[in-house]
């Protein structure tokens, strides 16, 4: 049966999970030993696009197209967080976010941690809502403001491979 309940950012859930590449075991690395960060907490504006680059044909001396072929899918998204402490920016750069990093060793060389993205949605009813889980998930940009008279922000954005969408419901019965 399909989920047809409303769905708010207040019930959302922002989780980051290790994969099993090398890639993956120095985000595992960065979530468990450095930052604890498998939850993201203080998060807001979280956002997920994806893209297909359809191509439009037209023929010579019509209007209406003539066939959409599907493109390339591109998945990407950012997300906003209230706290600054310095494992989002660890989770773009990698080794290269330490101030040990060998200053010969080439770019390529260093590991981009590499992890999973889920972001769990409840819906008004108890026990009932969407996963969205975000496949081989690479932090592209990060950047910070600061306002004069608001919270500090730090921001991310993001690639991923292949998105999935599960639906959740608890087999507990509802009281009414």
């Amino acid at each position: 049966m399909p989920n047809n309940n409303v769905l708010r950012g207040n019930n959302a859930v922002l989780t980051l999970a290790a994969i099993d590449q090398p890639a993956g075991q120095l985000a595992q690395q960065i979530f468990d030993t450095e930052y604890s960060i498998t939850t993201v907490g203080r998060c807001t504006g979280v956002e997920v696009h994806v893209t297909t680059d359809l191509e439009v044909f037209h023929e010579i001396g019509t209007r209406m197209p003539a066939d959409i072929a599907p493109g390339n899918v591109n998945i990407c998204g950012s997300a906003d967080r209230a706290f600054v402490n310095g494992a989002l920016i660890r989770l773009l750069l990698g080794k290269l976010a330490t101030g040990d990093q060998n200053q010969n060793a080439d770019f390529h060389d260093e590991l981009q941690p590499k992890f999973n993205m889920l972001l769990t949605l409840g819906a008004n009813r108890p026990g009932e809502g969407v996963t969205v889980t975000l496949f081989d998930v690479h932090f592209d940009d990060w950047s910070l403001v600061v306002p004069e008279d608001q919270f500090v922000m730090e921001k991310v954005t993001f690639k991923a491979l292949r998105v999935e969408r599960t639906e959740f419901i608890s087999l507990s019965p509802v009281v009414v």
